[in-house]
């Protein structure tokens, strides 16, 4: 076939989702010819993903008929020709409805393709000499091959029409040995790492997950990676991972306040985040970070996405610090969130203890602020949360997310416990915030930690009430 010069650039979708042919304009002469092979701006603008290639390999075939495939490979692939001419085949080996697609079409040094992490690629040669070039986004690693998928040339269910019938063609003994697409196993996708998942939130994540029977799931807390040591981030193949959840944090805000908490907080808080930050960036991976009401000073009622910061604590300084590096990585999700309850211990189970013992004795020492208001944020309905942005493939940024509901205060949620445990909420003495750290040494909180909710609900997301969630919550509690 002969080479089409002055093609205008053009992206082509095809019945396999993300697979997109790109026309290229070659420029010829008695000379011979030039060509912009991948220009980033001109073909981002059109339809190519912004994949960051990181690797460029060529394969160079000396005779025609050479027939390589059909290989998944944990990456995406940009393919073009340098010189000759190939008959492409391609398979979406991913699981979901379009397992089993195929795709076919000739490339020459004017046709390029984008072949999508776990699409299955193959090629004939048509000519001799002919030189098969391809961008990929992560390096070639033994840990990466063990998750290539492949599938047989001559599959008859796949029904593809090779130019050169498949006999008279030199191929690998490998690829002769590939399975049939009826017992292919689709490509596992990407996996996921959730951190700090001894905390309650990393543990109602792994319940969310293993609920849902969602693969790919590794699960880490400090005693087994220290997010702040960056020694710690080489025992990972991070090309292997599309998302991290990092639910770790240091939340002792009172202690953060005192010379040594103040190091640990920013070590883990700062230190630990920009690390993650840095991996999320260089590897493409999708950074999901929980942030806090702390990072404000309490005046704006409710507070949203775009309020500016203004902590009142060292805990606080830590966290807006950290949301700061996380929105260098381009593909991120903040959710902003406060007063978090789950399966440990939390304020609701140490007013749960005290009630106990206030109904068992008739007296007990309690405490809880009436100027700080907000809305308790149930951990399960933030895992919920977290699933949704990234199902939904919401738009990336800062989302807030508490349970829905009126603003209430620190004792109006204790006293609600009393009574719903059978105690005398009276016994639960009034203080402030102000008098609490005075008498603590302890931090300064934000007086008004409303969240406004309106930008998680225009994705489709809805809050539970979290008057409905604490109630099943203490009820729970007395229950076990």
């Amino acid at each position: 076939m002969a080479l089409e010069f002055s093609k205008e650039l053009k992206a082509t979708q095809t019945n396999i989702p993300g697979l997109v042919v790109f026309d290229l304009p070659v420029h010829g002469d008695n000379r011979g010819w030039f060509k912009e092979n991948w220009q980033r701006a001109k073909m981002t603008g059109i339809g190519l993903p912004d994949f960051g290639p990181v690797q460029n390999n060529i394969s160079f075939n000396t005779m025609r008929g050479v027939t390589r495939g059909i290989h998944a490979e944990p990456w995406d692939k940009y393919i073009s020709i340098a010189t000759g001419e190939v008959f492409g085949a391609w398979v979406d080996l991913r699981p979901g409805e379009s397992f089993g697609q195929v795709f076919t079409t000739r490339l020459d040094p004017s046709k390029a393709i984008f072949v999508p992490r776990g699409v299955g690629n193959s090629f004939q040669t048509l000519v001799d000499g002919t030189a098969y070039t391809y961008l990929v986004n992560a390096h070639w690693s033994m840990e990466q091959k063990k998750t290539y998928t492949f599938v047989n040339l001559s599959d008859p269910e796949l029904n593809i029409q090779w130019p050169i019938p498949l006999e008279e063609t030199e191929r690998s003994e490998a690829d002769l040995n590939h399975p049939f697409l009826k017992d292919v196993v689709p490509m596992a996708p990407k996996r996921t790492l959730v951190l700090g998942s001894h905390g309650q939130l990393g543990r109602a994540v792994r319940a969310y997950a293993e609920s849902h029977e969602l693969s790919g799931f590794e699960y880490a807390d400090a005693d087994t990676f220290d997010i702040s040591d960056p020694a710690a981030y080489n025992a990972y193949d991070w090309d292997l991972y599309g998302t991290i959840i990092n639910a770790a944090a240091f939340t002792a805000v009172d202690k953060a306040e005192t010379p040594e908490g103040r190091r640990a907080a920013w070590k883990v808080n700062v230190q630990g985040t920009g690390l993650l930050a840095q991996v999320a960036r260089e590897h493409k991976i999708t950074l999901v970070h929980i942030s806090s009401d702390y990072v404000f000073d309490g005046v704006e009622q409710p507070h949203t996405e775009e309020e500016s910061f203004a902590p009142l604590s060292v805990y606080g300084q830590t966290k807006a610090a950290a949301d700061q590096l996380v929105t260098t990585v381009p593909s991120h999700y903040i959710l902003r969130s406060s007063w978090i309850v789950g399966d440990g211990k939390n304020f609701v189970t140490r007013m749960a203890g005290l009630a106990k013992e206030a109904r068992e004795s008739g007296s007990v020492t309690a405490q809880a602020p009436t100027d700080q208001v907000g809305r308790l944020t149930f951990a399960e309905d933030l895992a919920r949360a977290i699933f949704h942005l990234l199902d939904a493939r919401s738009p990336y940024g800062t989302y807030n997310m508490t349970g829905e509901g009126d603003t209430v205060s620190w004792h109006d949620i204790a006293a609600d416990i009393f009574v719903q445990m059978g105690a005398e909420s009276s016994l639960i003495e009034k203080n402030s915030v102000a008098e609490y750290a005075r008498a603590t040494g302890g931090a300064m909180r934000p007086r008004n930690c409303t969240l406004d909710l309106t930008k998680i609900e225009a994705t489709g997301f809805t809050p539970r009430n979290w008057r409905e969630q604490l109630a099943q919550y203490v009820q729970n509690l007395q229950e076990n």
